[in-house]
């Protein structure tokens, strides 16, 4: 089992070298719980949330099976871009926080990058 120690210590790792490159561009931060997964456009500058989606939606939890699965996170990541355009933001820097690039997290940035949100 990981420590908390160590999941914090990894979580600022990725942020520090985030912040190191985004040149003022929003952040796509993603939380991952054991049932649902969370994803949210942040603008770090102003301070406040641009965009946000998550299993939990409405619009989304009649059709899927569960939120925890890679097609949930896929449908996560499409409606996270669209609102994301509405909001007028095309470019991003993918913020995965703890987690590893693997499986639900992945799955959510494909489906982010096929909906029109360049990382």
């Amino acid at each position: 089992m990981v420590s908390k120690v160590s999941v914090k210590r990894r979580a600022g790792r990725v942020r520090r070298k985030l912040k190191a490159v985004s040149n003022g561009q929003p952040r796509l931060s993603v939380y991952r719980s054991s049932k649902n997964i969370y994803v949210q456009v942040i603008d770090d500058a102003k301070g406040c949330t641009l965009a946000a989606a998550s299993t939990l939606d409405k619009d989304l939890r009649t059709d899927l099976k569960t939120g925890a699965d890679t097609a949930a996170a896929a449908a996560v990541g499409k409606l996270v871009a669209e609102r994301a355009k509405k909001a007028g933001v095309s470019e991003v820097v993918f913020d995965r926080g703890p987690y590893l690039f693997h499986g639900r997290v992945k799955a959510l940035a494909d489906a982010a990058r096929e909906g029109g949100l360049k990382f």
